[in-house]
């Protein structure tokens, strides 16, 4: 399929069609129109990713690997096409760098107890950011009780961006690996990430991108950024849930004992002892998320169609807009501003709780997410116990921001706030 480009006006973007790509938003919600603004959980599918999934179930599927006939052949054909796929989405350096796991959460506990247990000791120190999700602190917790490596934690500044100069003091030659977020995905924030990076090297750290926030709205050039490790998921990026990516250099990975045992992931097995397959199948033990895999390589190739350039383009000009209409409401905070921002707004309303406010604006069709967004440190950080944040996506509109901007004040108007501005 051809998906339609952004078209400029004056300095303007004039919204394109690509939110008819997505069936699931022609339905109505409550008797109202589906304004969906909670893309930074889940993103919805276009059409061609749903086909893709049906096309797979009722024209390929088959395990891959292992059989002789002819369906298998194909299906590890599809598969096999989608690792290619995605190592030059982020450009790799090859294919056999690309290992497909569950998602993000399953990418970095590869790491954390394949790469993890078998290089960190006691003393030696774990590097986190204060703005990281769940899915990369606690398996780190993890691992540092296994072996009694420390972890440190750098700070967050008021704006919510990252204190570069205690970045720096804490890295030293006692740091084994910096683990960090390349988009906050409770407040939007993009690391910058290329200046972190030589920085860690400088000391000698191995340097994991926690990228799930990132692949669907910016440009990834793995090599260019010089990570050991970069991990996404794909349900994040249009395409289905329960299929993720963890890129490693294949030095690194082919240093790393396997993490689950089974099938395809060996080279010959006895009861005195088993060899183990190459990378990238070494990690990939089992029948894996078949499907999935192929409407990754689905959602990719909708997503360089259009051109990440040109998302990347348009959602900051609705990011602008959305800002700025959001801030015209009395009694709204947007926590950290930081400059700059991908498509992520959180935000706090006087005297409204962040659940109400969803369970409002759920009646009005329009959906966002209310709570510490599994970043608790981040919420404890801004002294907050959560936010409702409004996430954006290449098929939101300037309508979906004024439905959101309405329903807010309906809210206030519900609970008889008129805000403090």
């Amino acid at each position: 399929m051809n998906a339609p480009s952004a078209q400029m006006v004056g300095n303007k973007f004039v919204t394109p069609n690509w939110h008819s790509d997505f069936p699931i938003l022609k339905q109505k919600v409550r008797g109202r129109r589906l304004v969906y603004l909670d893309n930074g959980a889940t993103t919805q599918k276009p059409l061609c990713v749903i086909e893709n999934q049906n096309a797979y179930y009722s024209e390929h599927n088959a395990n891959i690997h292992r059989g002789v006939h002819w369906l298998s052949q194909y299906a590890t054909d599809l598969y096999d096409a989608s690792r290619d796929c995605v190592q030059k989405f982020i450009n790799a350096k090859s294919s056999d760098e690309i290992v497909f796991t569950s998602g993000t959460t399953q990418s970095i506990n590869l790491v954390a107890y394949s790469w993890g247990l078998n290089n960190l000791k006691k003393g030696d120190e774990i590097l986190l950011t204060g703005m990281e999700h769940h899915s990369n602190i606690v398996p780190w917790q993890l691992i540092a009780k296994k072996t009694g490596a420390l972890i440190k934690v750098v700070p967050v500044t008021d704006d919510g961006q990252l204190d570069l100069d205690e970045y720096k003091k804490l890295l030293s030659d006692r740091t084994a690996i910096v683990a960090m977020v390349h988009v906050s995905n409770a407040i939007g924030t993009v690391n910058p990430i290329e200046k972190m990076i030589p920085m860690a090297r400088a000391v000698g750290a191995t340097v994991l991108i926690d990228g799930a926030q990132a692949v669907a709205h910016m440009n990834v050039d793995v090599q260019h950024l010089d990570c050991d490790f970069y991990v996404f998921s794909g349900h994040k990026l249009y395409g289905p849930t329960g299929v993720g990516v963890l890129y490693g250099k294949h030095n690194i990975l082919d240093s790393m004992p396997p993490w689950l045992g089974g099938g395809d992931m060996i080279h010959t097995v006895s009861f005195e002892e088993s060899t183990y397959a190459p990378v990238p199948q070494r990690f990939e033990a089992g029948t894996p998320n078949i499907a999935g895999v192929t409407g990754l390589k689905a959602a990719i190739n909708y997503v360089n169609t259009i051109g990440l350039d040109v998302i990347q383009a348009y959602e900051e000009e609705l990011l602008t807009y959305a800002n700025n209409e959001l801030l015209s409401i009395p009694g709204l905070k947007i926590i950290a501003e930081a400059a700059p921002r991908a498509g992520i707004i959180s935000f706090v309303m006087d005297g409204i709780h962040p659940h109400d406010l969803g369970t409002i604006l759920d009646t009005d069709g329009v959906a966002i997410r209310a709570g510490h967004h599994c970043a608790m440190p981040l919420m404890t950080r801004f002294g907050i116990p959560g936010t409702a944040r409004a996430s954006l996506a290449l098929y939101n509109t300037q309508d979906d921001v004024i439905a959101l901007v309405n329903s807010l004040r309906k809210a206030q108007d519900l609970f008889g706030v008129t805000g403090s501005k």
